[in-house]
């Protein structure tokens, strides 16, 4: 398991929340809540040839 801590706002409320990546799994597209306002944030993670070449999107549950 290869984790990386990436901080973020919520879509929802703005606060900004910390979520951890398990980029091991390669790309991924899941659910988490947001632990301020309890909404769900849809994460999409698409993993590239190294561990640098990572990215993350954070979208509202209705976009």
């Amino acid at each position: 398991m290869q984790l990386k801590s990436f901080t973020t706002n919520c879509p929802y409320c703005g606060e900004a929340v910390e979520i951890s990546l398990d980029y091991s799994a390669g790309d991924q597209d899941y659910y988490e809540v947001c632990q301020v306002c309890c909404r769900p944030m849809r994460i999409e993670l698409v993993v590239g040839m190294t561990d640098e070449d990572i990215h993350c999107t954070i979208r509202r549950d209705d976009e």
